[in-house]
């Protein structure tokens, strides 16, 4: 099949999915923001520069409006960054407590339940690599993923030689005690609207483009919510992935015969900010206790919409129990819930982005 002639089929299955569902219009957004909470908020601020990203407000709370906001009784002071323009999603949200909750996830074997992993696009992955294998040779606590290439579109056709050039992805993961990232290289096309790297970003990164949650269920149809309630579209049914595949082996670090549960998610208002759950098959280490807001690491993840109220009303006649609508330490409108899989969730009332997103899904070749 011709490249041209695979675009066009991919375009109908996308167009077909998103108008077979019978989706809520929530004005919901992609994942606007992922929030790590810490007890040293400088050293962060200073490591996520490296990144790119830069605080672009900032807030603090007492400890009695946090406990009111968040559950959580301790002073808090909260930095919302930024990579480049990009406001309409992707964004960082540090929150420095005074008093940890506890040690969050920390640093645990991949695909350990309750671990949480945001994903970013790079121009040079094999340096990141190096600055993070170099960092482990020194006794830092990271374990970094050798990249591997893999075509997860289906966009080659044919022999590839030096002229013929192959068309991928390569990616790779990084596990660390307070963060867990995943980073992706392309090679051969270009999504528009899907990560944007700037010259400011010293590690040739982009903001946040999806967010990867490892949660155990029984049944992945219990996600459904995330549709019913907030608007998202299923990018298809659940599937079982495994280590017959080369890369989620490779990222997830999966032995012989382990497989897991994969469902993707993303809003019918911007093609980035998605959402993507995977459910282990068999045993792993289960670390969900310190999934909890107020400790350490990514425990929180925010969506924004001009529909805040319906949205708050959908969330509770869907039985999730949601905190009141109340002012957040940036005085925004918003709410908090927690859903089945141990996914937490900050609503925010937000009517508009200086960044205009992407809604429609576009593979365009290029020569590289």
């Amino acid at each position: 099949m011709s490249f041209r002639m695979f675009f066009f089929f991919l375009s109908i299955l996308l167009v077909s999915s998103i108008q077979s569902q019978d989706l809520p219009d929530t004005g919901i957004s992609g994942v606007y923001e992922v929030m790590v909470g810490t007890d040293d908020g400088k050293s962060m601020i200073k490591y996520f520069g490296e990144y790119g990203f830069t605080v672009v407000d900032s807030s603090s709370l007492k400890a009695n409006e946090a406990l009111e906001i968040y559950g959580v009784n301790s002073t808090l002071k909260s930095y919302r960054l930024q990579n480049g323009d990009i406001d309409s999603h992707g964004l960082l949200r540090i929150l420095a407590w005074d008093k940890l909750r506890g040690p969050g996830i920390g640093y645990m074997p991949p695909e350990t339940i309750g671990m949480r992993m945001a994903v970013m696009k790079t121009d040079d992955i094999f340096r990141l690599y190096d600055v993070y294998k170099s960092a482990r040779e020194n006794g830092k606590k990271w374990l970094p993923i050798e990249p591997i290439a893999d075509d997860l579109f289906g966009l080659n056709d044919g022999d590839k030689d030096f002229y013929k050039r192959p068309v991928l992805v390569r990616e790779n993961a990084v596990y660390g005690e307070f963060f867990n990232h995943v980073f992706f290289q392309r090679y051969g096309y270009h999504i528009e609207g899907y990560g944007t790297i700037g010259d400011h970003a010293k590690l040739k990164t982009s903001e946040f483009t999806h967010h990867d949650f490892i949660i155990k269920v029984d049944d992945m149809e219990v996600m459904s919510y995330l549709s019913s309630a907030l608007g998202l579209k299923a990018e298809s049914e659940p599937v079982i992935d495994g280590d017959w595949q080369k890369g989620p082996k490779q990222v997830f670090q999966m032995s012989a015969g382990e497989s897991h549960w994969y469902q993707g998610f993303v809003s019918p208002n911007n093609i980035c900010g998605k959402l993507k759950f995977f459910s282990p098959r068999g045993p792993k280490p289960d670390k969900r206790h310190n999934q909890r807001i107020g400790e350490k690491g990514i425990t929180l993840h925010s969506f924004y919409t001009a529909k805040l109220d319906d949205v708050f009303q959908r969330v509770g006649n869907h039985g999730l129990n949601p905190k009141p609508i109340v002012k957040n330490e940036f005085g925004e409108r918003s709410f908090i819930f927690t859903g089945p899989g141990g996914c937490s969730w900050q609503i925010i009332e937000k009517f508009s982005s200086s960044n205009k997103p992407v809604t429609e899904l576009k593979f365009s070749l290029t020569e590289n």
